[in-house]
């Protein structure tokens, strides 16, 4: 695996946003149109409980990230978490991803959750086998949920029961 990973520190918030806001403008990984900005982001995050894992270089450098926050509102769903993991391009294919989701899970579990979800952009066919490859299943799928780019797209709804 390139580069290890650890608690995302504040340090790397800077490079958190150009992985992120890359990832918005060239691509339908998300549905968000939008650059991010993370001011207070990381501090906001930790005031949820919710974690932001790191993966980083040789060099302490972030070239990734994975959070998690709820699903979706009222303590019915406090169980279940929707996670984020956004790699840079030097970083893909390189196991890091693994590594994140796994950081992801030990926390959710340690945390009493139950389950992992991953809204994927039914374009996002490498992101689809990534998370059947870590023991996800799909369990829906919205025709036309999102719009980017001019194209209506398909958001794919990812399960693991942790």
């Amino acid at each position: 695996m390139q580069g290890t990973v650890r608690q995302a520190r504040a340090g790397d918030v800077a490079a958190i946003a150009v992985i992120w806001n890359r990832i918005i403008a060239q691509t339908t990984a998300t549905f968000t149109t939008e650059p991010k900005d993370l001011s207070g982001w990381l501090d906001a995050k930790a005031a949820a409980g919710e974690p932001v894992f790191a993966l980083v270089d040789a060099s302490d450098c972030c070239i990734g990230f994975a959070t998690y926050g709820l699903f979706r509102g009222g303590t019915g769903y406090a169980h279940v978490v929707e996670h984020t993991v956004m790699l840079a391009q030097v970083a893909q294919g390189s196991g890091g991803g693994r590594a994140l989701i796994a950081a992801l899970s030990g926390h959710a579990v340690a945390a009493g959750k139950g389950a992992l979800i991953g809204g994927i952009s039914g374009e996002n066919t490498a992101a689809i086998r990534f998370h059947l490859a870590l023991g996800f299943r799909e369990v829906g799928r919205v025709p036309n949920a999102g719009r980017k780019f001019g194209r209506d797209l398909d958001l794919v709804l990812m399960h693991r029961a942790l």
